[in-house]
């Protein structure tokens, strides 16, 4: 004879109560400064513009710092006063962390950045090294110097082995 439990889901009920259990307690170990706000970076022929969606996220409470080819955004979402029941909640809040690390070199002191209409706007000059540049090409080699003249020649006294007879 086969045993049949009074309630024949009980089991399905505890599992999902320990799945539950489970998620709760893996959502508390994650870092939730590691959340990511949708980024664009777009190069230009002398800097690199980067786009930040930041809504809602203050001026003062961001700081930005740059670091060879990284840039890293410190912020703050802070949570709004709740008055009635939240029923759910999509939108992050608290302390981030955001590095973006950029293609090529920048030069650093003169990076500049703006925020408006829920947008991060960082203008970042390319280092001059970075830079590239369009090289003219010629019809004609470059002038020769005096010294390739000389070598070229070989008027040079000092490498003329044959020895002085004077």
């Amino acid at each position: 004879m086969r045993w049949l439990p009074s309630e024949p889901f009980a089991h399905l009920e505890d599992i999902y109560r320990r799945m539950n259990q489970m998620m709760r307690n893996l959502a508390e170990e994650v870092d939730l400064r590691s959340w990511r706000s949708p980024v664009d970076i777009e190069e230009t022929d002398d800097a690199y513009l980067v786009e930040i969606d930041l809504p809602g996220v203050p001026r003062e409470t961001l700081a930005l710092e740059w670091n060879d080819r990284q840039l890293t955004l410190h912020g703050e979402v802070k949570d709004r006063e709740r008055i009635g029941i939240l029923h759910q909640q999509a939108r992050r809040t608290g302390p981030f962390d955001h590095t973006i690390t950029l293609p090529g070199a920048v030069d650093g002191d003169k990076i500049e950045a703006t925020l408006a209409n829920g947008v991060l706007t960082v203008h970042a000059p390319k280092a001059q090294a970075a830079k590239g540049h369009r090289i003219e090409i010629s019809d004609t080699p470059p002038a020769a110097s005096s010294t390739d003249a000389t070598k070229a020649t070989g008027d040079d006294p000092a490498s003329d082995p044959s020895p002085n007879d004077g």
